[in-house]
């Protein structure tokens, strides 16, 4: 049997009929503090194509926080070179796209290059 998956002891379903007021409680101040001060235009943009139904939505709106109404959803959010799909999960709630699709990549250095110091190929080989 699996076992259910809870946020802040609350189902999925609970959590979707949770109106702002009450989600605002539930969150970080971090997040209560944007909700409270309300959306930019570019925020306000994206909840209105969600509400339309619209199944994938492209958004440059990193700082969203995730709302209950976007459980289910799939959301490309711009990296800063492409959009990065997300998938909003109930474990997900109370945090920012921008969390979820990463902008910068992990460096992986290489062998010294062509025209390198003999001491700088001599490193390179132990």
């Amino acid at each position: 049997m699996a076992k259910e998956l809870k946020w802040q002891g609350k189902t999925e379903e609970e959590v979707k009929s949770i109106d702002l007021d009450t989600f605002a409680q539930m969150v970080s101040t971090r997040i209560r503090r944007t909700l409270k001060r309300g959306f930019t235009d570019q925020q306000k943009a994206l909840l209105k194509q969600l509400d339309a139904g619209k199944d994938r939505v492209k958004t440059h709106a990193r700082n969203m926080p995730i709302l209950p109404s976007m459980i289910g959803k799939t959301i490309l959010v711009y990296t800063g070179k492409d959009f990065s799909q997300i998938i909003i999960t109930l474990e997900m709630m109370g945090h920012r796209l921008g969390e979820f699709a990463h902008s910068r990549k992990m460096v992986s250095h290489s062998s010294a290059g062509v025209g390198a110091t003999r001491s700088s190929k001599a490193a390179s080989a132990r």
